[in-house]
Order: C-alpha cells, then sequence, then structure tokens
C-alpha cells in the first residue's frame, strides 16, 4: 500500500477503536469523568509501554521535542475530559459527530501554525460544517445545549493534539508518542482521583479497561495515519466512527437520534465528502 492508503486504514481502525472506547464507557455509568479518563489513560500507558521497551526507544521522547510532547499531551487530556463529559450525557452518536468536527480545526490550525495550504473549498467546507454541527447542538439556553458546547470544545481541544502530531510523527515513534500522552494523563490525574475515588464494580472495572485498550487501539491508529498523510487527504474517513457508534448506540442503548441530528449528520458528512474530492483532484 502507499501512504495515502496506509494512512486511510490506520484511520479507520481508529474509528472502531474509538466507538468502541465510546461504548464502554457509556456502559460503566455513573462514575466521575476525570476517574473514567485514569482507567483509559492506565492502560493507554501499558500498551505503548510493552512496544517501546521492545524497539529499544526512549521512553519520554528526545529533549529537543518536549515542548511538543507536553503541548500534545495538555491538549489531548482537556480533549479527552470533555468528551468524556458529552458522551455520559448525549446520545453516543452525537457525541460523536460533534467530536468529528476536530479534523475540520486540524486543517485550521494546521494552516495558521504550519503554514500548511488551506483552499477555498476547505473554508467553505468548514463553513458548513460548523452549520450543519448547530442542527446537533441545537442552540437553546437549555442544559443540553452547554453539553454540546462541551462537545464542540472538546473536538477543539483535539484538533490542537492533532496539530502537534504532524510534526512529531515525523520527530518521534508513534508508540513513544501515545506513552508519553498517557503517563502523563495519568501522572495529572492520579492525585484528583485517589481523594475523590469512587468505589466500582467488577463490571465497571472491566468497562473501563475495556475502554482504554479500545482507546490505546484508536490513540494508536489516528497518531499512524497523521504520520503517513495530511489531515487534508484522510479525515473524511474518520467520519467512519459515526457509524459504528450509531449502530452501538441502538443496539447496546436503544438510543436513536432525532430527526434534527440526523439532518446535521448528512450536512457534516457532506462537507466532508466535498472536502475529500476537491482534494483529490489536487
Amino acid at each position: 500500500m502507499n501512504n495515502l492508503q496506509k494512512g486511510i486504514l490506520a484511520l479507520l481502525i481508529a474509528s472502531l477503536g474509538f466507538s468502541l472506547m465510546g461504548a464502554f464507557v457509556k456502559l460503566s455509568g455513573d462514575l466521575p469523568v476525570l476517574q473514567k479518563t485514569l482507567f483509559r489513560n492506565i492502560v493507554g500507558m501499558l500498551i505503548p509501554l510493552y512496544f517501546v521497551i521492545r524497539n529499544k526507544e526512549r521512553l519520554f521522547g528526545r529533549l529537543q521535542n518536549q515542548p511538543l510532547l507536553i503541548a500534545r499531551s495538555v491538549f489531548g487530556l482537556i480533549g479527552v475530559v470533555l468528551n468524556y463529559i458529552t458522551i455520559d450525557r448525549m446520545v453516543l452518536s452525537d457525541a460523536d459527530m460533534l467530536n468529528k468536527l476536530s479534523p475540520f480545526f486540524t486543517i485550521l490550525l494546521c494552516a495558521v501554525f504550519l503554514k500548511e495550504n488551506i483552499r477555498r473549498y476547505q473554508i467553505i467546507a468548514i463553513t458548513v460544517a460548523f452549520l450543519g454541527s448547530l442542527f446537533i447542538i441545537k442552540p437553546s439556553f437549555s442544559s443540553d445545549m452547554n453539553i454540546a458546547i462541551i462537545g464542540v470544545l472538546g473536538a477543539f481541544f483535539a484538533g490542537c493534539a492533532y496539530t502537534t502530531l504532524r510534526v512529531l510523527g515525523q520527530r518521534e515513534k508513534f508508540y513513544t508518542t501515545v506513552f508519553y500522552f498517557s503517563f502523563f494523563s495519568t501522572i495529572v490525574l492520579l492525585p484528583y482521583v485517589i481523594f475523590n475515588y469512587a468505589a466500582m464494580t467488577m463490571a465497571q472495572t472491566i468497562y473501563l479497561l475495556l475502554s482504554g485498550v479500545f482507546a490505546t487501539v484508536g490513540q494508536f491508529g489516528i497518531t499512524i495515519a497523521y504520520q503517513y498523510a495530511p489531515a487534508k487527504h484522510i479525515s473524511i474517513f474518520f467520519y467512519a466512527t459515526v457509524l459504528f457508534s450509531a449502530i452501538i448506540s441502538f443496539v447496546l442503548f436503544r438510543q436513536t437520534p432525532d430527526m434534527l441530528s440526523f439532518i446535521g449528520y448528512i450536512i457534516v458528512f457532506s462537507a466532508s465528502y466535498y472536502m475529500f474530492q476537491k482534494t483529490r483532484l489536487e
């Protein structure tokens, strides 16, 4: 496979991983969000640790890359926490679609900070996608809208994290980057969880461990994907997560999005498809 095909395959695997992560987070029930996030990152720290040791790589990367690794970890942690809040409070596929605004943020941020060219059609697609997201957010003064805005902010911080990956992908191995992020998140969250720990059943513990496993699959997939290809060429395939999440949401939780959400899905996906088709012609 060429690099573009490898990036697409990695992103599809990441999509399935993140969909299953969201399902297990939701299945774990009414637990503190930071506690759920900690479990995700403990598992996310152990799996890449194996690859780092096996390949005799640096655990914490090169000294000159520390600012980027820290920035990626800070942005990523904020994005994960906000995404988990959204998953807990919204229909799973709605939460996932809001999170899928992150590729649009990535394109904008890469244009601003990495000087990657942004085309007129990309600006059109980004504008249409944000208009489509309003059908999911359903602007009002209700608490549901506040949760939806948290979901958009989560997508923004995820976009910030993915922008740093565009640079780190050429400087650090993907498993070093994932380990660093998970280790950083664990160290930051551990004191809070120790002093505010909520007792869990065995089932909840298993669900959270599984959420960590599939989150790591997603992290590996997306980290590898952006190493192989620019976001503007492959981001459309990240929307497979919404399909996976919609199926999981119906099967496990008997939740279905309302008509406005479906309209929002179609608009956002159409904007992504339009942008993808235009990039193929370049």
